[in-house]
């Protein structure tokens, strides 16, 4: 199934600021105004915010998630593992609406997202980033940002073309809660440079906060340290723990096992399509069916 593309809409004219200094390395991204999350969210802390229930996902005589179950609880960094091939991208896909799933539902607040689009599962409130960077590369960072904010905009077709109060009101406060975001993660002195001409490291950031921008109740967060430095990996932790801090609830898939280890909450690890393993990090670091699927140690050796 091809996956759709968003359109690209019209750039909105922003504010101009001041120099480019390079973000600050080893430090958490300040707690900003206005980069909270602003949806009402029906489930307290703890409590189940998504359902994963016998997912499946076959492509011909392939199955590439096999009968897969778990929960991602409100509040929590939720770790998706596996070695390459293991389904876990595939999950994401089938989450988000990227993939139909063959059988099986996936929850959000008790309401299915089964054969719903991408856009209207992000209206639901489930974002995503990509591995490969999907950023408007003509536009500037904020702009892509305010792109995000659309998907929380009000204002009819006809109030935007005749610049209604609304529309006037909704397009300045997209421009205030942009430069929020940018500054939240890290990168607002780069607010108006054009997406295409960011470091690599700003441009991962950059769609961090595009995909804030739709106000999650899941954020869902597909290998964002790929290609990233150790130092790299040490500010994207500190800024995935603030994300959580600011009430937003976090789905990681990541193949840099210090990174998982060191910020999730609880690890969800699959193999070969299917569930292998779900506990806390620690008991995840030591289970035997973990390190077989890693290493590729025979199943008769595994205790």
């Amino acid at each position: 199934m091809t996956e759709e593309t968003p359109e690209p809409v019209e750039p909105v004219e922003v504010p101009v600021d001041g120099g480019e200094p390079d973000i600050v390395s080893g430090e958490a991204p300040p707690l900003v105004e206005g980069a909270e999350s602003e949806r009402p969210i029906e489930v307290e802390v703890g409590e189940k915010l998504v359902e994963v229930r016998n997912l499946t996902v076959k492509f011909g005589g392939l199955t590439a998630l096999d009968d897969v179950t778990f929960d991602i609880k409100r509040g929590e960094i939720l770790g998706l593992i596996g070695p390459n091939g293991a389904g876990k991208t595939t999950c994401f896909n089938a989450m988000t609406g990227v993939y139909r799933p063959t059988s099986g539902d996936v929850l959000l607040e008790g309401q299915s997202v089964k054969g719903r689009k991408q856009h209207q599962i992000t209206r639901l409130g489930m974002a995503r980033t990509f591995q490969n960077i999907r950023l408007f590369g003509e536009m500037t960072a904020l702009e892509n940002v305010v792109v995000g904010l659309d998907a929380r905009h009000r204002t009819s077709v006809p109030g935007a073309l005749i610049r209604s109060p609304r529309h006037v009101r909704e397009e300045r406060s997209s421009v205030d809660r942009a430069m929020a975001l940018l500054e939240f993660v890290g990168i607002s002195q780069h607010a108006q440079k054009r997406s295409r001409d960011l470091s690599y490291g700003s441009q991962r950031r950059l769609e961090i906060a595009r995909a804030l921008a739709t106000d999650p109740k899941l954020l869902c967060l597909d290998e964002p340290a790929a290609g990233f430095n150790p130092a790299e990996k040490e500010d994207l932790m500190a800024l995935i723990r603030s994300i959580r801090d600011e009430g937003y609830t976090v789905l990681l898939i990541e193949h840099d096992m210090k990174l998982v280890m060191g910020v999730t909450d609880r690890i969800v690890v699959l193999e070969f399509g299917k569930k292998i393993a779900d506990d806390l990090p620690p008991v995840i670091r030591n289970d035997p069916r973990v390190i077989a699927a890693y290493l590729g140690v025979p199943e008769d050796d595994v205790a």
